[in-house]
């Protein structure tokens, strides 16, 4: 199924990472890329938000810091969005050892199988798009946390290649991991 939609991609509060190169590309250039070839209109920053409702689409948000997003993945996570009528997040196993910290000591273990981690995309069908007010806020975990309140939102394991770089060292790893794309 061929869905029509508009998207950006986040490079905002990320500091300079987005701009750091993968595979011989900048990490924003790559998620844009990659936006376009899952069927994606990239819209850019001078796009009102008025502008972005009135296309009655799906929107999707994807993270200049999950460049090497699958195409296929973005463009399942827009049909599974309107098919739904829900917003759809992209999120990624926890795989770190999380510790419960009470009054500056540390305590229990945390069941990392009830953890996510946000990665991308995050699509808003046309229905939320209608009803926000403004372009949502470029804090992945809090825009998640917002749309939560307000409207069902199902999580959708990403797969390896769409996990988040945070340093220059996560982007080689995530370089040699995609090096047959």
């Amino acid at each position: 199924m061929e869905l029509e939609a508009l998207g950006t991609v986040v490079d905002e509060d990320r500091g300079h990472l987005p701009y750091a190169l993968i595979h011989g590309e900048a990490l924003v250039a790559a998620a844009v890329w990659a936006l376009g070839e899952a069927g994606v209109t990239p819209v850019d920053t001078g796009t009102t938000w008025a502008g972005i409702t009135a296309a009655e689409e799906p929107f999707v948000l994807h993270d200049a810091l999950c460049p090497m997003t699958p195409p296929a993945f973005l463009a399942a996570c827009v049909e599974r969005a309107v098919e739904h009528a829900c917003v759809v997040v992209g999120v990624r196993p926890v795989t770190d050892t999380v510790k419960v910290v009470e009054d500056g000591l540390v305590g229990a273990t945390v069941d990392r199988d009830a953890l996510v981690s946000v990665a991308s995309p995050v699509v808003l069908p046309p229905e939320v798009v209608g009803a926000l007010d403004d372009v949502p806020t470029t804090d992945f975990v809090e825009l998640v946390a917002q749309l939560r309140r307000r409207f069902p939102v199902e999580l959708v394991q990403a797969p390896a290649e769409a996990r988040r770089v945070g340093s220059t060292e996560d982007i080689r790893v995530l370089e040699a991991l995609t090096a047959h794309e």
